[in-house]
């Protein structure tokens, strides 16, 4: 006796009809770094997309306020702040240079190092671009209220400062 398959779909068929129902990171769903990850590229695009009007990077407006709260830091500090490999602040140091953003200033104790400093340009344009990096913080995570958005920031914290 030969089964009726007019309501019977075949399993292959169903797999692929879950699969088209459910995202297709879904299997990640569970892990926090994929989802710290994916946070953080919406974020940093929103970021992005603003700073390109000042045709600049987020690890550029980043290295212009930690100058700036670290006025006259070595390039090795700047880059364990912003957790990169140290040859990559050269060509970092040398765009915000160009810009007439920082300069770098060579120290009297010891003649081959340098402190880098904002230039008056640079401390004026980084009070604008602290205001667009708040606005585009503030609309990247419109999603959360402001308790919430408080609690994410208190754990993340917790999590990269341990």
């Amino acid at each position: 006796m030969a089964k009726s398959s007019k309501n019977v779909a075949a399993p292959e068929a169903l797999a692929v009809n879950a699969e088209i129902q459910a995202p297709m990171d879904s299997a990640l769903d569970e892990l926090i770094g994929y989802a710290m990850r994916r946070a953080q590229l919406k974020l940093f695009q929103n970021l992005i997309s603003r700073l390109a009007a000042h045709d600049l990077r987020p690890a550029q407006f980043s290295a212009l306020a930690i100058i700036e709260q670290h006025p006259g830091l070595m390039q090795s500090d700047l880059a364990k702040a912003l957790a990169i490999e140290p040859p990559q602040v050269v060509p970092l140091l040398n765009k915000l240079e160009e810009r007439a953003l920082a300069v770098r200033v060579r120290c009297k104790p010891d003649k081959r190092s340098y402190g880098i400093f904002l230039s008056k340009t640079g401390e004026t344009l980084l009070k604008e671009l602290k205001l667009i990096a708040a606005e585009s913080d503030m609309d990247a995570t419109s999603a959360l209220d402001s308790q919430e958005r408080e609690e994410l920031l208190r754990l993340l914290k917790k999590v990269y400062q341990a």
